[in-house]
């Protein structure tokens, strides 16, 4: 079992930044495939990044490539989602979520889920 905790989300203006963390505990997190998810109000949780084991490969959605930066600390059991050049759109509430298996951009595949985070980005 593995317990994922977000933190880090708040308000911020139009092109501010917000770095988000999720802190794991339980079994060994280096050997999960971590992932960022986010629901927008009265929309469908969408795939935001991934990142394979051990700081393996990384992938993003389009809608945050080149802004988003997936990481992780394995030292610390924690990842990390830094967001630069933030928009209204990317308001949301932010899941982190883990899987035994490679990630991927699919919900399906992930095993464990955070509560979330609520992101707002003002205009």
């Amino acid at each position: 079992q593995v317990q994922l905790v977000e933190s880090g989300g708040g308000l911020v203006q139009a092109g501010g930044s917000l770095r988000l963390s999720c802190a794991a505990s339980g079994r060994t997190f280096s050997s999960y495939a971590m992932g960022w998810f986010r629901q927008a109000p009265g929309k469908e949780r969408e795939f935001v990044a991934t990142i394979g084991w051990s700081g393996g490969s990384t992938y993003y959605a389009d809608s945050v490539k080149g802004r988003f930066t997936i990481s992780r600390d394995d030292a610390k059991n924690t990842a990390y989602l830094q967001m630069n050049s933030l928009k209204p759109e990317d308001t949301a509430v932010y899941y982190c979520a883990a899987d035994r298996r490679a990630g991927g951009s699919w919900e399906g595949d992930y095993d464990y889920w955070g509560q979330g985070t609520q992101v707002t980005v003002s205009s």
